[in-house]
């Protein structure tokens, strides 16, 4: 996870988090390659920047990451996501209660054309 109030980490071992808030606001964060997404929220949270006080949300639950336009679920760690270390990567950090089911977009096409496949049952 990310240094508190031990040994600094090393930038070029450690994954440094762009993080961007809807408004536009960023800020940087180093953090160990076996950190979750759960573990970052958490981490922003507790840690929350004074420059985005008015956008500080009641729970870190409610906050999401979001990487190549998918939310990321809690488990799935930084170094899952093939971010390299000691380079800056980016991420959104968006308020959301609950995440989107996963394939929702396939579910809605397929019952858009009605079967799975173009048979005809008679």
């Amino acid at each position: 996870m990310a240094a508190k109030n031990s040994t600094p980490l090393n930038s070029q071992d450690s994954i440094n988090l762009k993080l961007i808030l809807v408004s536009g606001r960023t800020k940087e964060w180093l953090f160990e390659p076996s950190t979750s997404a759960h573990d970052v929220t958490q981490y922003v949270f507790d840690n929350w920047p004074a420059e985005w006080e008015e956008e500080r949300v009641e729970a870190s639950n409610l906050l999401k990451l979001i990487y190549h336009g998918r939310f990321l679920h809690g488990s799935v760690t930084l170094n899952a996501l093939g971010l390299p270390p000691g380079k800056v990567s980016v991420m959104h950090l968006v308020t959301r209660e609950n995440l989107p089911e996963p394939n929702s977009n396939d579910n809605l096409k397929k019952s858009k054309r009605g079967s799975c496949c173009r048979c005809c049952l008679s």
